[in-house]
């Protein structure tokens, strides 16, 4: 009988726990470094836009009335514009925060689908991405034959 608790204490999975808490840590600092200059540029581009955002508060382009109803017309286009860029950026800036939360909680880099590593070209060139290109084209394809 006393082989039987023995056993429990001296369990192997004790010192594999050790090791497998050692490594978060690893990834994390290689990570924030592999990543560094992607952090950077998301941070300076989620400056600028909500820079922009506070300018654009400022410098409001109000409701103007024109004498004639082409210019009323295009005064109205031009607004319609400029609100559907705002909600542009108002979603870019989301998904800046995301992507910057992600770096935060070590995911950063990783396909939401296939789990796999995102290669950094791409998310040098979409940082915002959650997806793999291979992914994406998956997604694409389906998106497009539900239409």
């Amino acid at each position: 009988m006393k082989s039987g608790p023995s056993a429990k204490r001296s369990s192997p999975t004790r010192p594999a726990a050790k090791a497998v808490t050692a490594k978060p840590k690893a990834k994390k600092s290689s990570q924030g470094k592999k990543y560094a200059a992607i952090r950077r540029d998301l941070e300076r581009q989620r400056k600028v836009l909500l820079e922009e955002v506070v300018e654009g508060l400022a410098n409001p382009n109000g409701q103007e009335t024109f004498p004639d109803v082409s210019d009323q017309a295009s005064a109205e286009a031009e607004q319609n514009f400029s609100m559907r860029i705002r909600e542009r950026e108002q979603r870019l800036v989301k998904k800046i925060d995301e992507a910057l939360e992600r770096m935060n909680q070590d995911v950063y880099g990783i396909c939401e689908r296939c789990e796999e590593e995102i290669p950094y070209p791409r998310l040098k060139a979409r940082p915002v991405t959650t997806l793999c290109i291979n992914c994406k084209t998956l997604e694409e394809q389906e998106e497009k034959a539900r239409r």
